[in-house]
């Protein structure tokens, strides 16, 4: 038997992440004067794989301040629409599409549990729906999670997922070469630690905060179940940040493992696709 979810998980969460928003929005691991020059926050294998987006419509669920809801506007987006839990965080947004002279028509933000998208975004689907590197952990139901995105994207639509992988929660933090945690667990973490990623050393007062692992199988069947059709899954060999201190930083600003280090995946991405209606056989 797994143990309960905390009954103040969702409470906790947004209490930690409505205190970190002002702590990020000034973090050099933001740098928000670079994004409001013209720095691009997606990744280069996002951009890859999900491809031209202009003319099209985007709902980013989980969105944070936003960064890269806007850089899917600039990429040519006709529409993004950025959902996330934390009310600050969505302020910050919609301030940082105002500086960038992007409208509601162009760039709108919503305050709502990502359990609740259907019922807050605009409109009823999109073109593609897009979660970014961060977000799934903060999810006790996966497959409750999967229904939800899955009834936004819009026919002949696609989900796109990027991700760490949960194998890295797994290992030892000192060397990442020993498996100390249970991949399948479903129990849920929690954590007290101060700071945040942007700033370690930030003082800060709510601290608690509650995640869960969900392996790879997990995420790609729950997709499946809620009607959308796998198109890939990508495993990567790197990863944004120095999870584990023998991480190298390459030349492309990714982390991997040493040369003599045997590779394990880091992150991964998913596509899937809303088929365009019955008997077209995609």
């Amino acid at each position: 038997m797994h143990a309960p979810i905390p009954p103040d998980w969702r409470e906790a969460n947004r209490a930690m992440w409505d205190e970190r928003v002002p702590i990020h929005a000034e973090s050099d691991f933001y740098d928000l004067d670079a994004f409001r020059a013209g720095k691009d926050a997606l990744r280069d294998f996002e951009l890859a794989e999900v491809g031209d987006v202009t003319g099209r419509t985007l709902l980013h669920l989980q969105c944070h301040i936003g960064l890269d809801t806007l850089s899917w506007a600039r990429h040519g987006a006709a529409q993004v629409v950025g959902l996330d839990f934390s009310e600050p965080a969505v302020e910050t947004a919609r301030s940082l599409a105002q500086e960038l002279g992007l409208g509601p028509d162009r760039a709108a933000f919503v305050a709502a549990d990502v359990h609740d998208a259907a019922e807050a975004v605009p409109d009823s689907s999109y073109d593609i729906v897009y979660t970014g590197i961060g977000a799934l952990n903060w999810l006790p139901d996966i497959e409750r999670w999967a229904e939800t995105a899955a009834s936004l994207v819009a026919p002949g639509g696609f989900l796109y997922l990027a991700e760490f992988h949960p194998l890295t929660d797994c290992l030892d933090d000192a060397t990442g070469s020993k498996l100390v945690h249970d991949y399948f667990s479903r129990d849920a973490w929690v954590d007290e630690t101060p700071g945040t990623y942007a700033d370690f050393d930030a003082p800060t007062v709510h601290n608690r905060s509650v995640e869960w692992q969900h392996p790879v199988g997990s995420v790609v069947s729950a997709l499946a179940a809620a009607g959308l059709r796998i198109e890939f899954l990508h495993e990567h060999d790197a990863s944004l940040f120095a999870r584990f201190p023998m991480l190298e930083r390459g030349s492309d600003g990714f982390y991997r493992f040493p040369a003599e280090r045997p590779r394990i995946p880091l992150m991964y991405s998913v596509k899937a696709t809303r088929p365009d209606g019955p008997g077209t056989g995609r």
